[in-house]
């Protein structure tokens, strides 16, 4: 099969597309023929070797957001499942750890994760559990559902599981034009929140208004806490979701109203920042970190999604062979959504 194998750490140079042995499925698992595959920013990041998942190991095939068709199965797998059109949950979690057990997969001990771990949809064939291997609706395209495993599972589970989001509250989320907070502010629109978003830019912000976001903040002309206070009637915003990490950390403490909460679950502006113990507890603020979602959570993401007539957070797609190309694109910040990788 072809696929677009990463070699070493570095630059885009280091993705090369190949010839490369087509992959057998082993008992339970089936093999999808990969018809789309979104890119994340973990696909850049191991690429650069800044950070990497444990069991990373070159070469490797990225992509972890996977959808396509059925085309062979193992033992134990029922052969109907040939022929379907299937999105992949790209966390395989082991089955008998302690938190599996539990029925808390999340926080499986032993987690492998497709595109991450274990070769991706970056080639033209995947093998993946079949349990992981989730019907598309016929009125679904494949380019659709590939954008979803990551983004809305991160949202789902930090919006509604973690950070109990309710009808009627006022959501601040930053990053407008990324995946992770177009699919947040979709979500929580629909669960009847009031949605502000965060940006750096004029074009960022128009992305975040397309998405259903409420109001806008331009963070580099803005005071962000005056900005929320004024769109709130000096009452503050009842949630936070912020996955940059520690560039905004301050300011969304801050901004957050008495007992508000604020949800975080990224990293991409660093991995640590200085916290004011004093404006937190005084206030009775919730600082609610936002683990990985479990199976029965990316479950309850796709129905919700299926009948929710979401708008498409695809921003655009592109061969796979120009893989290479699509990570400058997200390098150099020129995305505003995911973009999908054909095969």
């Amino acid at each position: 099969m072809k696929a677009v194998v990463q070699k070493a750490l570095g630059g885009v140079e280091v993705l090369e597309h190949v010839d490369i042995a087509d992959p057998v499925p082993e008992a339970g698992e089936v093999i999808v023929q990969v018809d789309a595959v979104a890119l994340n920013r973990l696909d850049v990041l191991q690429r650069q070797g800044a950070t990497t998942m444990p069991g990373f190991a070159l070469p490797h095939i990225p992509g972890m957001d996977v959808a396509g068709t059925v085309v062979d199965a193992g033992a134990g797998v029922d052969r109907a499942r040939i022929g379907q059109r299937v999105v992949v949950n790209p966390a395989i979690t082991c089955g008998h750890c302690p938190f599996c057990r539990r029925g808390d997969d999340g926080l499986c001990d032993a987690k492998a994760v497709v595109g991450g771990n274990r070769p991706g949809g970056y080639g033209a064939l995947c093998a993946v559990p079949a349990t992981n291997a989730y019907l598309v609706p016929d009125h679904i395209d494949l380019a659709e559902a590939a954008a979803m495993p990551t983004v809305y599972s991160l949202a789902w589970y930090a919006l509604f599981t973690t950070g109990g989001l309710t009808v009627g509250e006022t959501l601040l989320v930053h990053a407008a034009a990324s995946g992770v907070t177009t699919a947040a502010v979709q979500l929580a629109t629909r669960a009847g929140a009031r949605v502000i978003v965060t940006g750096r830019s004029e074009a960022e912000l128009e992305h975040g208004l397309h998405s259903g976001a409420h109001a806008t903040i331009n963070t580099s002309t803005e005071d962000l806490v005056a900005a929320v206070q004024e769109l709130t009637g000096g009452v503050g915003a009842d949630m936070v979701l912020d996955h940059l990490g520690p560039a905004l950390f301050d300011e969304s403490i801050q901004a957050l109203r008495p007992r508000g909460r604020l949800v975080f679950c990224g990293t991409t502006t660093g991995n640590s920042t200085e916290l004011r113990l004093a404006q937190a507890y005084r206030r009775g603020i919730r600082l609610l970190g936002s683990e990985s979602y479990g199976s029965a959570d990316f479950a309850a993401m796709l129905r919700f999604c299926w009948s929710a007539g979401l708008g498409s957070i695809v921003d655009r797609q592109m061969s796979i062979s120009d893989a290479p190309r699509a990570h400058q694109l997200m390098e150099d910040g020129a995305l505003r959504g995911k973009l999908i990788l054909r095969h």
